[in-house]
């Protein structure tokens, strides 16, 4: 079973193949390897980003509505 990925690890996974891209140390061979990772990353970051805005924003209606 994998382990369930947080937005920093893949936060940090996503700088560390960026860094690699730009420094042009990525071979060929993985380049298409890792911009597909690179943009799972990508993905999965901005996902976790809107439902935590979700949440927050549910959290301060709730807030609001009780005042």
């Amino acid at each position: 079973m994998e382990t369930p990925l947080s937005y920093e690890a893949a936060y940090n996974e996503l700088k560390r193949i960026s860094a690699e891209i730009e420094s042009e140390n990525v071979s060929v061979d993985v380049l298409a390897e890792k911009v597909k990772r690179a943009s799972y990353l990508i993905q999965y970051c901005q996902q976790k980003l809107k439902a935590t805005e979700d949440e927050v924003n549910n959290i301060i209606n709730q807030m609001e509505g009780n005042g």
